[in-house]
């Protein structure tokens, strides 16, 4: 079956499992049979805190962030995601126990969402698509332990200056709230920094 003759939503998602190991047509067809596209609101809230994550989305459009809150009720973001991406609460999804994390969309969404255990078959049913999970698991990892040591060891400019350098767009998409958040820092913070370039 020709390319084009796959639903348009699912191009952007072939085309990432693509870059890492070639889709077979019958794996192609198997996650359009085990997934469904659905259209989401901006600043809904897809997974709650307490909830268990059993759904793994897909971004076609639109973007969301990942965060939760301390004990004082203060939100801290962790990720933002946009299009062509995974958004998923790495722990709660992988280990099967509640999730500690809240995920909102940021803007009107249009995801892919396949549940666990549909994932789960397809990956015994396909034991070459086990191989760009662990690939893809393993780029999500490394970027959140590139986040995580960011806070630990650079300064408050310096981590400003990185997601400038690899991340620009995040400052048309995001609020400067979220943006100050996610760098682990005050918004006045960010808007002092801001003021110096």
């Amino acid at each position: 079956m020709p390319n084009e003759t796959y639903p348009a939503h699912y191009q952007g998602i072939f085309a990432v499992f693509n870059s890492i190991y070639p889709l077979s047509e019958e794996i192609k067809h198997a996650i359009i049979k085990n997934s469904e596209v659905i259209e989401i609101k901006r600043k809904t809230i897809i997974l709650n805190a307490g909830e268990n994550s059993n759904t793994i989305y897909f971004i076609v459009k639109g973007g969301a962030r990942v965060y939760y809150l301390d004990k004082e009720g203060k939100e801290t973001n962790t990720w933002f995601l946009f299009e062509n991406e995974l958004l998923i609460s790495v722990f709660g999804f992988f280990t099967g126990q509640p999730s500690f994390e809240y995920i909102e969309t940021l803007e009107d969404s249009t995801l892919i969402a396949v549940k666990r255990e549909r994932l789960d078959a397809m990956y015994l049913q396909f034991m070459e698509f086990n191989y760009s999970g662990r690939k893809l698991t393993e780029y999500y990892y490394i970027r959140n332990e590139k986040q995580t040591n960011n806070l630990r060891m650079l300064s408050a400019k310096q981590r400003y200056d990185q997601l400038m350098l690899h991340n620009p767009q995040l400052f048309h998409r995001v609020s400067l709230g979220h943006i100050a958040s996610y760098l682990g820092i005050s918004q006045e913070t960010l808007s002092r920094i801001r003021k110096q370039k």
